[in-house]
């Protein structure tokens, strides 16, 4: 893991365009594990979360794996349904 760590450091230092991709792809990456997180501990499957938001589960999957573009709409669908409530905050 520390070679990773290293070789991810060298090329975000040298390479300013890997260095935003790298970031923005690794946000979007937290945000798609936090919310599968959040659906587990609700115990839910992905099948029951989708008939609840009345969608299909491959709609959950692609949320859970892609959160590149997602809308918050669907976040605060998504969070709803697990009984949670949406917070966004700007550090």
């Amino acid at each position: 893991m520390k070679t990773l760590k290293y070789y991810i450091a060298s090329r975000k230092e040298n390479e300013s365009e890997f260095a935003k991709d790298y970031d923005n792809g690794y946000e979007q990456f937290k945000i798609g594990v936090m919310l599968k997180i959040a659906r587990e501990n609700a115990g839910m499957t992905q099948d029951q979360l989708a008939k609840k938001l009345h969608t299909k589960k491959s709609a959950i999957s692609r949320i859970e794996n892609h959160a590149e573009d997602i809308k918050l709409s669907t976040l605060e669908k998504f969070a709803r349904a697990l009984g949670k409530k949406l917070e966004i905050r700007v550090a």
